[in-house]
């Protein structure tokens, strides 16, 4: 091969390597994933770097600083990749806070925060939610949750708990109760054990699918190969509540789901008993937005949440999701479209957005 072809090649290498989009938009997010070098200059860059763009046939891929500079690269002056990026330097500080948050007995408030890490106030602020997707006061209450969680399983009593969370009162904790534990403070003590829990067992073309609900509403819609799997799930995710076999009437409600995932045409409207952090049920909401037939991005979901940085806090949220169908988990896809990971196993996913683009295709239009 003459040395023309195997720079096309090399350059035609370059231009197929994802990595390569993420240099082409200076993406800040891909520093600290990797380097590039540039044989005519003989310097590597961080992705984001603002110099000029290289020609591709120039172009190599490093997974670190110290592999480039093995390679006989030396780092750029401008962007200086060799030095901790500053979206890697922020995110220490947000951990840094973080963990103060979790150690403190009541939760700091913003400005003591702020000035424990160095920034101003509206600062802190925004890069706190740029990277966990929550502000510093839904997260310290989090925190507060998770401790009054685990109080409770101890045994302590409510109002031992409450007080061992950081809640000043008992009224300031019941207004919140409910969202954080999904039930009264007894009943979650109790394991749930007096939450009556009702469900049923069903088959569809993905296999079988088991409906459950509580006094709230559905509070769980599970796929999977075997009704007995879907069953330990079920006890697993409830484990001392009371699970009551379906009535005709709740058979009924199964067949609604059934229908829906066999035909997502038919819509579904059902009350929920949506049960997450405050984080993820953010992302829930985001993914409710998202039409039937179409598919978007855990960066744009990210985006839409007004937490660009918290990628890979989306796909968890997604994840975690125990609502299969109702919300709509399966329409997000990696960036560059294609098929990642999904709870229920990425060929349900490709079924379900393959009959939900021919549902939309056959819908007639809006006058």
């Amino acid at each position: 091969m003459s040395l023309s072809a195997q720079r096309a090649a090399h350059a035609a290498q370059v231009q197929n390597d994802p990595r390569w989009a993420s240099v082409l938009a200076r993406d800040p997010a891909a520093d600290g994933r990797f380097v590039f070098a540039v044989s005519s200059t003989g310097i590597y860059c961080r992705p984001s770097c603002p110099s000029r763009h290289a020609q591709p046939q120039h172009v190599s891929f490093h997974a670190t600083s110290a592999d480039a500079e093995r390679a006989g690269f030396r780092p750029c002056k401008r962007c200086t990749p060799e030095q901790a990026s500053r979206q890697s330097q922020h995110a220490e500080l947000i951990a840094n806070a973080c963990r103060l948050i979790e150690a403190a007995e009541q939760p700091p408030s913003l400005e003591q925060l702020a000035a424990q890490v160095g920034l101003s106030n509206s600062h802190f602020h925004r890069l706190f939610k740029q990277h966990t997707g929550l502000t510093p006061r839904a997260y310290a209450d989090a925190q507060r949750a998770r401790r009054v969680r685990h109080e409770l399983e101890g045994g302590a009593r409510v109002t031992d708990a409450i007080y061992e969370a950081g809640f000043n009162s008992n009224g300031r904790f019941y207004a919140k109760a409910a969202g954080m534990l999904g039930m009264t403070p007894s009943d979650y003590r109790a394991g749930g054990a007096a939450m009556p829990i009702h469900f049923a067992i069903g088959q569809c073309s993905l296999g079988a699918i088991l409906v459950a609900q509580s006094s709230r509403g559905v509070c769980a819609i599970l796929l999977g190969e075997t009704p007995e799997a879907l069953l330990d799930e079920l006890q697993q995710r409830f484990a001392n509540a009371e699970l009551i076999g379906a009535d005709e009437a709740f058979e009924a409600l199964v067949a609604r789901v059934v229908g829906f995932v066999e035909a997502p045409g038919l819509g579904l409207d059902l009350p929920l008993d949506i049960r997450g952090t405050a984080f993820q049920q953010r992302v829930w909401q985001a993914l409710l937005s998202i039409p039937p037939g179409s598919t978007a991005s855990y960066a744009e979901i990210a985006e839409r949440i007004g937490s660009p940085s918290a990628t890979r806090a989306v796909a968890g949220a997604c994840a975690a999701n125990a609502l299969a169908v109702a919300i709509p988990c399966h329409r997000v896809v990696r960036s560059d479209g294609a098929l990642s990971g999904y709870r229920w196993g990425v060929e349900r996913k490709r079924a379900l957005l393959d009959r939900e683009k021919v549902a939309a295709q056959d819908s007639p239009p809006n006058n």
